[in-house]
């Protein structure tokens, strides 16, 4: 990381005053221009209107809870025409909330996680029209209920590298914010991002997921925590690889507290506690191998502990080591296991774990130890301590 320049950012007595994403960006933007540095960011609360634009070789830092950035207040709007593929502009129904500066995304019924385009509001050409600084990704008909809204990650990387996050609180201010899917946005989101660390952070009541990256490699995610979000906790995905996820804590968001999405490969996830999340604490999917899930607390969610999806054998989550977990009471909601390994999934080593149910955990919810599904290969299972109040131990 370059430290040509170190400069702070603060509501008062700062190199750059204000307390919004204006002010952070302006600061951000100044330390690229010389080449990289590090910007403190003082206490205090900054009002997000678009995402904090983070560029290659810079370092942020703030206060850990006492340095926090709230996304502002969402708005919502039909298209009123179609929006096509490669256009810069969007026409909507009601374009209240929506303002230049602010943070955009586009979507419809069709568009799926990775064709919502996000993208900032540039110029407003007529009352209802508004020019944005990226082509859209998608046709995004009228037909299929295309819509405009104020949703958008709150702090974002794209295409850069050597980025560093530490000490920030993320408040999503869910309450009055539309979701955003994490192929796409999270509280903190990169996008081909490599050779970057988030350190200390916290991302709370984000109608998303709280952590998202997806096409970058050499990620490192330790000391984090991920709580409260319309989704998933922590979301490596699309292709990333030799990623870290180490010493974080995932609870209470609506979907899984680690989803390892498509290609996630090579990574090292240790020390990290999942716990009353509520879906899975742990999923493995689409090409997802040759990983190492270590040292793991995975407790009380609402499925199973950890979930190999079921996947045929050429899109399997093969070639994964689950060491040394803790995967205790889960299945809240029912028919949950400690360890399911659905699909065609091959060569899974599960060694030294310890599953069941305690008592101090609350009730004996986890059903069986280990299911192993019926088109499995090669899964091996030695010096587990598979017990506590378990219908079965292990099952085939």
């Amino acid at each position: 990381m370059k430290n040509e320049i170190h400069i702070s950012v603060g509501v008062e007595d700062a190199a750059i005053t204000g307390a919004d994403h204006r002010a952070l960006q302006a600061a951000v933007d100044y330390v690229a221009a010389l080449g990289g540095g590090t910007i403190q960011v003082q206490s205090g609360t900054y009002r997000m209107e678009d995402s904090l634009h983070l560029r290659s070789n810079i370092k942020l830092i703030g206060n850990s809870e006492q340095t926090i950035f709230r996304k502002g207040h969402g708005s919502i709007s039909p298209l009123s025409t179609d929006g096509d593929y490669g256009e810069e502009q969007v026409s909507l129904i009601d374009p209240t909330g929506f303002e230049v500066g602010s943070g955009i995304s586009v979507r419809d019924d069709a568009s799926g996680g990775f064709h919502t385009t996000t993208a900032t509001i540039i110029a407003q050409l007529d009352k209802n029209t508004f020019a944005i600084n990226k082509p859209l990704q998608a046709d995004y008909m009228v037909a299929k209920n295309a819509s405009a809204k104020n949703a958008f990650p709150v702090i974002s990387a794209y295409h850069t590298e050597n980025v560093e996050i530490e000490g920030l609180t993320i408040d999503g201010n869910r309450a009055v914010n539309q979701p955003l899917n994490g192929c796409r946005g999270a509280g903190i989101f990169f996008y081909r991002v490599n050779n970057s660390r988030i350190h200390n952070c916290i991302v709370h009541d984000y109608n998303g997921d709280g952590y998202s990256f997806q096409q970058s490699n050499d990620v490192v995610i330790e000391n984090c925590q991920s709580y409260h979000n319309s989704n998933l906790g922590f979301h490596p995905g699309s292709g990333s690889q030799r990623l870290v996820i180490r010493n974080n804590t995932a609870y209470e968001n609506e979907g899984d507290g680690l989803f390892l999405c498509w290609r996630v490969r090579h990574g090292i996830f240790e020390g990290n506690e999942l716990r009353n999340n509520g879906q899975y604490g742990i999923s493995i999917g689409h090409k997802d191998s040759d990983n190492l899930l270590r040292d793991n607390l995975v407790l009380s969610n609402a499925s199973h502990g950890i979930y190999f999806r079921n996947e045929p054998e050429y899109t399997g989550g093969h070639r994964n080591r689950l060491e040394a977990n803790a995967i205790y009471n889960n299945g809240t909601q029912g028919n949950g296991n400690g360890i399911t390994i659905d699909g065609e999934t091959n060569d899974i080593s599960i060694i030294n774990n310890r599953i069941g149910n305690k008592t101090e955990y609350g009730d004996a919810t986890q059903r069986i130890g280990i299911l192993v599904g019926q088109k499995t290969k090669r899964i091996e299972i030695t010096e587990n301590e598979i017990k506590d109040n378990l219908d079965t131990d292990i099952a085939e």
